[in-house]
Formats: structure tokens, C-alpha cells, sequence
């Protein structure tokens, strides 16, 4: 969002907040907000001695109105934000926000930018306006070149944002992946050899972790056993629970591929899309609607969401998905009508982050949504914090200034909103099949040839007038004059043209974008379009563009050679930031834990070579997902037993060397979908819209009322994901926030979860579902018991579970029987039961 003087954005920016009232100079450095390229005299500008007349101004005109209004704070004895402008070199070096005087270029410069009160946000001094003369002063001597007497001993001044392009290259992360052998594994290893020799293990992933266990004198748990390992595949990649025949299955067969088999039919399953599709929603800031001040409907947004489960499916190619999202609308589908619906619908990726869609500022609100699209491609796919550089350079990484900019300029050239106007729209792009287009064709052609018939009507009857009418006679005027049957007749064939027009077809549209007004962007200071400053051509970040800056056509807006850019195998980070979501995925966290931020402010790999090795696997492989879910599952590392090792535990308790499985929470999709699986009333179907609301209808009004529901039996994928309020099982359970992008859920533990799954309606209805199922299909107790845990924890119930269970339900039912009413014992008894197992963690967690 546009940069504000509110405490949380100076936490956001790492900047100090403010602890009174601010100074005019103080102002101009709170955002940290200058960028390196805008220094005030570049190294090749001449500077001219100034007059004895200017000399005389700046001395009588703005050196006293510094002294009353900046010297307190930036003078000689304090300079706050290490600003100081008592002399010119302080003046034009600036202090942490870079430059406050551009000299010959007023618009530039930021100090007569708060002394204007243009920028809301930056207006100084705070109490009071300066005069209309005083401000005019400013700009004058600004204009004039900033005269003053140390002209002649202060040469050029370079800007505090300069970037260290070669310093910032040696970042691990913006230096290309290299191609590592797995390390070899000798007889002191974890892994079984011959004295004295080296042995490779099956899975290269396994090389390179156990290479770290021995490192640091760690031993791997054993293999988790068949049960749970099942379990934990199941709901890792589908995200439902095994069914007794899938278990059963699973434990006959005894070959060494048994568990390879396991995951070659989950990944063919089309619930492994809805699974792992719901991961990447979470990326996309996935919302059925906007949020914010305007919370309408995203009436299409499912589109995209399909879009997504079908790509995971067929295992389309992970660049080529990304460069569908970033630029599908260009990509030439010829004649494929199918094809070409596709990727206009993959375009929803820009299009679905929250927008303040009242915001009366329209230039405002176009940098806005510009800002909120390259931070959600700057985190979801090179895994960077671009954002910060809005405003500023990047505090932390090599990110200039210019660099935003000379992205903004690709994203300003593209089309994302039809109109600014209130309430803003958003770009849908028409995506009608053959047929439909064929139909539309023709009843265009129906409407053109009624209105031609209109027309000769008309010109007959002018053509028979007498005196015919003047040039200038309107035409309703005209038509008073013709006859009644010719006015009849012509009423008869316009109702006929409003029918034919009313009949229309409606042609189905999807949110997206569109090639808009090509043009570079100009680089706005402290983020503000009202201060601009030199136009930055559209480019890509300086320091990743390692094999020089990708070229873009003059008429085009660059999203298409920014996308391929991205996805051209040599690019430093795309292929690390997605193999890591993908471990981060199976693992609960990832090889850089902090897996949207690559930056020098993110956490460094705990296996460095195994992430390099991941991403080079991964191009060389085609870009497939699919091939390594397969590649990690198959691990020994994956199928490790999640067993606690007092040991091991004391000198790695985080577990960051993976010498363990980590004991997992299922997210709140899979606990709601296992409920509805064990209690047999999950609708599978897939795809589609379960929303009430029209396309960008109101839905959470301003008296706080939202009709939407959540009563489906669908999966938690097809659920309304609305802004502002969440259905309430999901929030309880830490789902995404779908405002921002989350590449990362927490996962917390806390007392409601527990009374949820104990209290709530929804978990007392599905559990009576799964005791009336137990109760009809199953014939003795016995059985009902050994079912029951065999669907909720994959496994038999022990003797002494079996034991107790039956206690508990002689007791509960005895109970019952006591009471009056007309309830049946029985089911009761069961339905207790049910969700007395469904609310253990066992249930809950995967191990």
C-alpha cells in the first residue's frame, strides 16, 4: 500500500518511529525513501557558480526559513536520521532517505513536496503551512540550481541507495544453482558397506542428508512402519485419509516397490490436484472476494482456482504454469479456442489480490495494485521481498530503487482494471468456446440486420415526406410526420430489436488481464506518484539479470520476456523458491525456512548442495511437480518414523538435520475433509462454483451481515474464501490469510481447536453420520471398533483400546437409558464414540 506515517509502516520499513513532532527535514527521511540513481548532482553534471544574486537570495530568503524550521533537529550539534542541513553537501547527500533537494527540479524534490502539503502523508511543518510566498521561495531557489555559498567546494554527491551490484551477486541466493554430485557414503556412515569402501544410497536425497547426520553425529530413525506411512502419503498428497481397502492393499504387497506404487496413485488421483492446488492458492493470495473497503464478489475466481487443480493434475510444467499466470494472454494459442481460455484464465493470478476499489485517488490506486502484483511475484516465485523497494532502495537486499520501477513499468503497461472510477472494476477477459462464439456471431448479426430494417423503414418514410424535413430536424420530430402505419410498423420492429437484444447471449469471463498503455514508469519518490522523478525503462532487478536484461518490444508491455525470464533454467531463484515449497510441503518446513524470502535478511539453507542439487533436478527434468513428489516421497529421509530419540534430540531438537519424520498438525482443509470422508458424506466432485453471490455483488456489507455458507459437502478447496470474514473452522486452524500471500501457515495449538472438535455442531453431525454408517454395515461391536480406528487412525484398535472402547459404550449407553426422552442409546453411545476418537490428535496429527 501507499507508504503512511503510521507506526506499523515504519516497523515494515525497519525505520524508527517518530517520538514528536516532526521537523521539516525529519519528514522527508521517515519513509526511508530515495533510491540510488536520483542523486542530486550525478558525477558528469557541471555545476555553475552561482550569481552574487542568487547568493543573496538563498542568504536572505531560505537560509533563514531552514534556521526557524530545520536546525534544531538537523544542524550542527543533531541531525536526526542522520540528516543535516545546515550545509549544502548535507543537504544534497540527504540523510537515510537519500536527497531532499533535487537542484533544477522542484517536482524532484522532496522538501518542496511536504512544504506544498501535495502528499497527505508528508506535510511540513506539521502545525502550520508555510506561506504562499515562503513556499514559492523554496521552489524558486531549487529551480534556480540550489545556490549557495559552498557551491564552489562541493562537488558531486553520490545517493545513499546505491546498490553494490558485484557485493550483492556473492549472495548465495542470486548466484545461479550449480550441479553438485551426492556425496559418497563410507563405512562409518549411517548406511550399511563394505569396510573400507564407499557405497551410493538409492536416493541422492539420502546421500546429502545423511552426509549432514554424520556430520554432526546424528543417527536417522528406522523406517516408519506401513500403517503410517500409508497415513502419512495419503493425506500428504490428497489430503483424505486411507480407505480399510487401500490399507489392506498396501500391507499384501511385499515387493520393494510397494510404497512406489502407493505414490504413483496418489499423484494419479484427481484429488492430488485439490490437495496440493490449495498449497499454491495460498501463494496466489487465493480470495472468492475482495475484502477491504469494497468487499464484492470475486464471481470468477473459481475459474482460476479449477485452472490451478487442473494444471497440478496433468502435471503441466512448472514454467510453463508460471509463465501462463504472468502472461497467458500473449502466448499464441492459434485456433485453440480451449487452450487459449486456459491461459486468459491463469492471467486471474494478477488479478486476485485485495484492492481499496474506493479509493478516490485513481493515479493512487493503479500504483497500489502494481505494488500488491510485483510483491506477490517477487515472493511467489523468486522468493524476494520486492515490495520494500517501492519506496525506497532495499534496506537489505541489492534491489534499487530504479529496479521497482523498471518492473512497475511492465505492470503499469498492463491492463488489470477496466475502470478507477467508484467502485473500481477489475479486467475479466471473455473466454467463450466455438460454439458459443458461433452463437454470439450470429445473433449479432440477427440484431445488426433487425436495426438495418429500422434504418430503410425509416429512410423510405423521410424519403416520402412533402416538404421533406430540414437538415437539421430531429429525428423524433421527423417521425411525428409519418404515418400511423409507418409508426406502428416501426414501434413493431424496434420491440422485435429490444427482444433480440435482451436475449443476448451472455458469454462466460474470467478475471485477468490484458496488454494496456505501453509506457515506461517514471521512479515516484518516497512511493508517491505525486513526486516523480526519472523514467526507468521496463527492465528486470539489475543484480539477477546475470546474463544481461531480458529485451522487451517498445509496443509491448514485457510481461511475456519478464515471465521467460523467470523460467529460463539459468534464472538464480525460480526452481530453488518452488522445490523448497515443495519440501517445505512434505516436510513442514522448508530447506530455507523462511521459504518467501530468499534474501540476505531469510534464513540460509540447512543443505545448501541438496537445495542446489533439488533445483538442477528439477529443469533437467522438465519443470515437473509431479516427478519430485515422487523423487522426495521415495526418500529414506521421508519415510523415516517420527519417533522421539532423547539423543538425538538434545543435540538437533528443531530436527533441522531430519534425522526424525516431524509430527505434524493436518491443516484445517484435511481435518475438515477427513471428517467428512470417515463420516461418508464427502461429495468428491470436483470443479465448479458453490458461490450464492453474483459476480461482483455485494457480500459482506457495512452492517457486518455475511450470507454465505458453509454448510457443502465438498471439499475445503471449493468453500467460499471470503476477506474479512473467514469461515470460522478455518481460521480456527490457521488458514491463510487470503489478503496476503502465505507460503508458510503456522500452526498453533491453543484450547478452542480442542472445544471445536468436542462442541461443535458440524463435528456432532458428521460423527453421528459415521456411527449410523458403523451401525449399518459393520454386525458386531467388535468390528464396529476395529473399523472405526482403522478409517480414523489407520490402524487396528490394541486389546486394551478395544476393551475400553466397549466399556465406554456400555457405560454411555446405561446412561442414556436413564435419562428421559426419546433419543436411542445406541446411536448416541456410537456418536460419543465416534467423536471421542476424531477429536484425539492422534486423528488430528500425521506421524
Amino acid at each position: 500500500m501507499y507508504p503512511s506515517t503510521s507506526r506499523a509502516s515504519f516497523l515494515v520499513c525497519g525505520a524508527n518511529p517518530p517520538s514528536r513532532a516532526l521537523s521539516l527535514a525529519t519528514s522527508i527521511v521517515i519513509c526511508i525513501a530515495f533510491v540510488a540513481g536520483n542523486a542530486a548532482w550525478s558525477a558528469d553534471r557541471e555545476t555553475a557558480k552561482p550569481s552574487a544574486e542568487q547568493i543573496h537570495f538563498f542568504e536572505s530568503k531560505i537560509r533563514p526559513l531552514l534556521i526557524d524550521h530545520c536546525y534544531e533537529c538537523h544542524g550542527q550539534h543533531e541531525q536526526e536520521s542522520e540528516l543535516r542541513v545546515d550545509t549544502l553537501a548535507g543537504i544534497l547527500t540527504g540523510g537515510l532517505a537519500g536527497p531532499s533537494v533535487v537542484p533544477g527540479e522542484p517536482t524532484r524534490s522532496l522538501l518542496v513536496t511536504a512544504v506544498r502539503y501535495q502528499d497527505n502523508d508528508l506535510k511540513m511543518p506539521p502545525d502550520e503551512k508555510l506561506s504562499d510566498i515562503q513556499i514559492a521561495d523554496l521552489a524558486r531557489w531549487v529551480e534556480m540550481g540550489a545556490p549557495h555559498p559552498d557551491s564552489d567546494s562541493v562537488g558531486p554527491v553520490a545517493s545513499r541507495g546505491d546498490v553494490d551490484i558485484e557485493q550483492g551477486r556473492k549472495h548465495w541466493a542470486f548466484q545461479p544453482p550449480t550441479k553438485v554430485m551426492p556425496p559418497a557414503i563410507d563405512h562409518d556412515s549411517l548406511v550399511a558397506s563394505t569396510a573400507n569402501q564407499t557405497q551410493r544410497v538409492s536416493n541422492p536425497i539420502d546421500a546429502f542428508v545423511l552426509a549432514k547426520l554424520h556430520d554432526q553425529g546424528l543417527r536417522p530413525n528406522p523406517r516408519a512402519d506401513k500403517r503410517t506411512l500409508l497415513r502419512r502419503a495419503t493425506f500428504d498428497l490428497i489430503g483424505l485419509p486411507p480407505t480399510p481397502e487401500e490399507i489392506e492393499a498396501f500391507l499384501a504387497d511385499d515387493s520393494e516397490d510397494a510404497f512406489a506404487h502407493v505414490v504413483d496413485r496418489l499423484l494419479a488421483s484427481p484429488h492430488y490436484g485439490e490437495r496440493w492446488g490449495r498449497h499454491w492458492l495460498d501463494v496466489a493470495r487465493y480470495a472468492d472476494s475482495n475484502g477491504l473497503d469494497e468487499n464484492v464478489v470475486h464471481g470468477n475466481a473459481w475459474r482460476y482456482r479449477d485452472y490451478v487443480v487442473r494444471s497440478l493434475n496433468n502435471d503441466k510444467p512448472y514454467d510453463e504454469f508460471i509463465v501462463e499466470q504472468l502472461a497467458g494472454d500473449l502466448l499464441d494459442s492459434g485456433d485453440d479456442f480451449e487452450l487459449r481460455n486456459e491461459r486468459l484464465i491463469a492471467t486471474g493470478f494478477l488479478v486476485l489480490g485485495p484492492k481499496v476499489l474506493a479509493e478516490k485517488d485513481e493515479a493512487k490506486m493503479e500504483m497500489d495494485i502494481i505494488d500488491e502484483q510485483i510483491d506477490t511475484v517477487g515472493r511467489s516465485i523468486m522468493g524476494l521481498t520486492l515490495g520494500c523497494a517501492r519506496c525506497h532502495t532495499h534496506k537489505f537486499d541489492p534491489i534499487s530503487h530504479h529496479d521497482y520501477y523498471g518492473l512497475a513499468g511492465i505492470f503499469k503497461s498492463t491492463q488489470t482494471m477496466d475502470s478507477y472510477k467508484t467502485v473500481a472494476k477489475w479486467h475479466e477477459n471473455t473466454i467463450e468456446t466455438a460454439e458459443q462464439a458461433a452463437q454470439f456471431a450470429q445473433h449479432q448479426r440477427q440484431i445488426a440486420a433487425q436495426e438495418k430494417r429500422i434504418a430503410e423503414q425509416i429512410a423510405q418514410a423521410k424519403a416520402e415526406l412533402d416538404p421533406p424535413p430540414a437538415a437539421d430536424t430531429k429525428p423524433e420530430e421527423i417521425e411525428k410526420r409519418f404515418s400511423a402505419e409507418t409508426q406502428s410498423r416501426l414501434k413493431q420492429l424496434r420491440d422485435e430489436l429490444k427482444q433480440l437484444q435482451d436475449a443476448t447471449p451472455e458469454l462466460p469471463t474470467a478475471m485477468g488481464v490484458t496488454e494496456g498503455n505501453i509506457a515506461d514508469t517514471s521512479v515516484h519518490l518516497r512511493g508517491s506518484h505525486l513526486t516523480l522523478g526519472d523514467i526507468v525503462p521496463r527492465r528486470v532487478p539489475e543484480v539477477l539479470a546475470i546474463d544481461d536484461q531480458p529485451s522487451i518490444p517498445a509496443d509491448q508491455s514485457g510481461r511475456l520476456e519478464f515471465a521467460r525470464w523467470l523460467t529460463s533454467g539459468t534464472h538464480p531463484l525460480t526452481a530453488r523458491v518452488m522445490v523448497n515449497r515443495l519440501w517445505r510441503g512434505h516436510f513442514g518446513t522448508g530447506l530455507v525456512k523462511t521459504v518467501d524470502n530468499f534474501g540476505l535478511k531469510g534464513s540460509p539453507p540447512t543443505h545448501p548442495e541438496l537445495l542446489d542439487w533439488l533445483a538442477t533436478k528439477f529443469i533437467d527434468e522438465g519443470w515437473s511437480i509431479k516427478a519430485m513428489h515422487r523423487l522426495i516421497m521415495t526418500s529414506e529421509t521421508y519415510q523415516r518414523s517420527s519417533d522421539f530419540d532423547a539423543r538425538n534430540a538434545d543435540a538437533d531438537p528443531s530436527n533441522q538435520w531430519y534425522w526424525r519424520y516431524n509430527l505434524r498438525r493436518l491443516e484445517a482443509e484435511a481435518i475438515r475433509d477427513g471428517l467428512l470422508a470417515v463420516s461418508g458424506k464427502l461429495d468428491r466432485t470436483t470443479g465448479g462454483n458453490i458461490m450464492q453471490y453474483k459476480n461482483r455483488e455485494y457480500v459482506f456489507n457495512h452492517t457486518s451481515q455475511d450470507n454465505s455458507k458453509y454448510d457443502s459437502t465438498r471439499r475445503s478447496i471449493y468453500v467460499p474464501v471470503i476477506r474479512n470474514h473467514l469461515y470460522d473452522m478455518f481460521q480456527l486452524f490457521d488458514y491463510s490469510d487470503a489478503s496476503v500471500l502465505t507460503g508458510d501457515r503456522n500452526t498453533s495449538t491453543i484450547a478452542p481447536q480442542a472445544l471445536f472438535l468436542m462442541n461443535s455442531d458440524l463435528v456432532a453431525e458428521l460423527t453421528l453420520s459415521f456411527a449410523d454408517r458403523l451401525l449399518k454395515t459393520q454386525p458386531d461391536v467388535q468390528q464396529r471398533i476395529h473399523r472405526l480406528y482403522l478409517e480414523t487412525f489407520g490402524r487396528t484398535a490394541t486389546a486394551a483400546e478395544s476393551s475400553d472402547a466397549a466399556n465406554f459404550l456400555n457405560q454411555f449407553r446405561a446412561l442414556q437409558q436413564d435419562s428421559s426422552g426419546d433419543t436411542d442409546p445406541e446411536r448416541l453411545a456410537w456418536q460419543a464414540l465416534c467423536q471421542a476418537i476424531v477429536s484425539s490428535s492422534e486423528f488430528v496429527y500425521l506421524r
